[in-house]
């Protein structure tokens, strides 16, 4: 069963871009490729039943296994050595990416205290769009009784697009809340 959100894409999104930039086939449409999330660890590290426990957690929220991050090289002054564990990431991609989607922008998104949008300023130049996450607890699948300790994570969408205008309006049809601009 193919997930909402890639119905969506397909049927109504896709077409609509193609007219709407005058783009020659669909193929030259914005489209998310990817997305990255990333939950660092810091002094952590060295901990393994804080590891376990990331992993727990970024499994739940993605439906997939993470992987361990390391460093490549020591740096003292971050109390670093190579090899040391520093984070835990998954990528998602097709099926998986489109559901963790749809779970991020109608659930979990609006469970966040004092929300007001995402900001803009989260594109690159090549058009992708990152942002932070303070507490990992938002997402429903994480049991909150069982959190040691509140983390945040880092999700990355990798997106293919001519312009940043062309993923900002991708992003906008998925209903990403964006920040308003005020003139007072």
């Amino acid at each position: 069963m193919t997930p909402r959100l890639k119905n969506l894409f397909v049927k109504e999104i896709q077409p609509k871009f193609k007219e709407q930039f005058n783009l020659k086939n669909l193929y030259m449409v914005p489209e998310i490729r990817k997305i990255v999330i990333n939950m660092g660890l810091g002094l952590d590290g060295n901990d393994s039943k804080i590891i376990k426990s990331c992993l727990e957690d970024l499994a739940k929220i993605s439906g997939q296994k993470p992987v361990i991050t390391r460093f490549k090289k020591s740096i003292s002054n971050f109390k670093t050595r190579k090899n040391m564990s520093a984070g835990v990431k998954v990528t998602l991609r097709k099926n998986r990416m489109y559901e963790f989607l749809d779970r991020l922008v109608n659930i979990a998104l609006p469970r966040i205290k004092d929300f007001r949008g995402l900001p803009l300023e989260g594109f690159d130049k090549f058009g992708n769009y990152t942002f932070g996450i303070k507490e990992h607890i938002i997402f429903p699948e994480v049991n909150f009784e069982k959190v040691d300790k509140i983390r945040g994570l880092d999700i990355t969408l990798v997106i293919k697009c001519k312009t940043v205008n062309h993923s900002l309006e991708l992003m906008k049809s998925f209903n990403f809340p964006f920040k308003q601009n005020r003139s007072n």
